[in-house]
């Protein structure tokens, strides 16, 4: 059983499953695909994730607002609280820090950032962070604001093996994409080896960054599995290995997602030590 950790559900390209998001999921539990963190990318995404949670027991969601969003208006940390609070969030982001691109100044970007991770130790929800090309930003402000008790994850890891350590000593997770399966992509593929396998999740950011063999075309969540089996491939054990752990693991994190689990997930989480 696979948990995508880091899913676009309202953003699934028209030519996946025609943008329907309850088919796309559908075809993700074909494959095993047994739970879903479907992240919001602004505030305003929120009610309509929520809205898609209540629809299918196996989703749950984030509340933030990813850093290169350029809103009417900045929101205050009692506001990431408020959607956080009233949709049930169990994750605060994505948040985080994008100095790649420069159509949000970096400034602007840090102070949300902090209030993201003020929300985040204020409602004891862990943070789900974006990070590129801000590398000691990032960790400052992690080891600064975040409850290591509480944590978060790293997603759509592209950094070197020693941010990823860092981060993991500060209590974080490390989240690896499809990324990990392109051609160029080696030294992601030593932190898929040398990252201790309990603090690994996996996850596709569908619709974007389809690992091969679908480099190219729209992701989806079904293709987690390809992450899974890089990952396992690289540190020679075995797919069921990789998928009860980093399953394990996401419990672990979003601990306000496992009451909602399946029978059968429960027994997972049981037999991890979680429940």
């Amino acid at each position: 059983m696979f948990v995508d950790s880091h899913c676009h559900l309202d953003r699934l390209d028209p030519r996946t499953h025609g943008g329907d998001a309850a088919a796309a999921l559908d075809a993700a539990r074909a494959r095993g695909v047994r739970q879903f963190l479907a992240i919001a990318v602004t505030l305003e995404d929120v009610p309509d994730i929520a809205a898609l949670s209540r629809q299918h027991s196996d989703v749950v969601i984030s509340a933030g607002m990813h850093p290169l969003h350029t809103p009417e208006q900045e929101p205050s940390v009692e506001t990431i609280m408020a959607y956080a609070e009233t949709h049930e969030a169990v994750a605060i982001g994505e948040t985080g820090l994008d100095f790649h691109y420069d159509r949000v100044p970096r400034e602007q970007q840090l102070e949300r950032f902090r209030r993201h991770l003020m929300a985040a130790t204020e409602l004891e929800l862990p943070v789900i962070v974006h990070t590129r090309e801000a590398r000691d930003e990032t960790l400052a402000l992690i080891r600064e604001q975040v409850n290591p008790r509480v944590g978060g994850v790293l997603h759509c890891f592209t950094e070197d093996l020693d941010m990823a350590r860092e981060a993991v000593a500060l209590g974080f997770y490390i989240s690896l994409s499809g990324i990990v399966t392109f051609r160029n992509a080696e030294a992601l593929r030593e932190v898929a080896r040398r990252v201790p396998l309990d603090r690994l999740l996996i996850e596709t950011d569908s619709p974007y960054l389809a690992p091969v063999p679908y480099r190219g075309k729209p992701n989806e969540p079904a293709w987690v599995v390809e992450v899974a089996e890089c990952i396992a491939a690289e540190r020679g054990i075995s797919i069921e290995e990789v998928a009860m752990q980093t399953t394990a693991n996401f419990y672990q994190l979003f601990r306000a997602a496992a009451p909602e689990v399946s029978d059968e997930m429960r027994g997972v989480l049981g037999r991890a030590g979680l429940v």
